[in-house]
């Protein structure tokens, strides 16, 4: 597990939108970023951009009920990155709460230039129906998935090894596409750099 990463030249948001009619104009290769509320999206994608307010956090579930893009600019070229609703147990309504899966399908089912799907999920948990409903349904749509497993310095290393284990004969991706990573300490962020570079067709 590497710490480090690419050098980010510049970060900065992009859109927010709720509808396809309002999402901006496909350009650069987008990810998708999902995950329950509260399993650290915001966080990880600040580490992935070098900024630390890119995306807001919140100590309060589901704070993020829109889609929001990101505009990230590498020397290896910019991507988009895409921070979906989170989904599971946060405190609103049920009937906004049965807005977020068209809402997220929507989006990964009709996007022309989606390229990966990043699923967070807390290494100290077993993957749920939920996580193991979405990896079937994107795999079914041939998007390709990756894994990152998030809050690791929660755990000593020979149990966090072990979880790692564990998580990915659950989710039944290759090791390349399992991540552990601590948006906290930096870990992974290059790992899964690379990851996401491979599923780009970048260098």
């Amino acid at each position: 597990m590497s710490r480090g990463g690419p050098r980010v030249l510049r970060a900065e948001p992009l859109a927010a939108a709720a509808r396809p009619d309002q999402y901006p104009r496909p350009g650069a290769p987008e990810i998708a970023f999902l995950g329950r509320s509260n399993v650290g999206k915001s966080s990880l994608l600040n580490s992935l951009a070098r900024r630390r307010q890119l995306a807001q956090t919140s100590a309060t579930p589901g704070k993020t009920r829109l889609l929001h893009w990101y505009r990230v600019e590498r020397s290896a070229g910019e991507l988009w990155l895409v921070d979906l609703p989170g989904y599971g147990w946060a405190k609103v309504s049920r009937r906004e709460r049965r807005t977020w899966a068209p809402m997220v399908e929507a989006y990964l089912g009709a996007r022309p230039t989606l390229r990966a799907a990043v699923l967070l999920h807390d290494l100290r948990r077993d993957l749920g129906e939920d996580e193991t409903l979405l990896l079937a349904w994107l795999a079914e749509r041939r998007i390709p998935a990756l894994l990152a497993l998030t809050k690791v310095d929660k755990l000593k290393p020979m149990r966090r090894a072990e979880r790692v284990r564990r998580l990915r004969a659950q989710a039944g991706l290759a090791p390349e596409a399992v991540i552990a990573t601590s948006a906290e300490q930096g870990l992974g962020i290059a790992d899964l750099w690379r990851a996401l570079d491979a599923r780009l067709g970048r260098p």
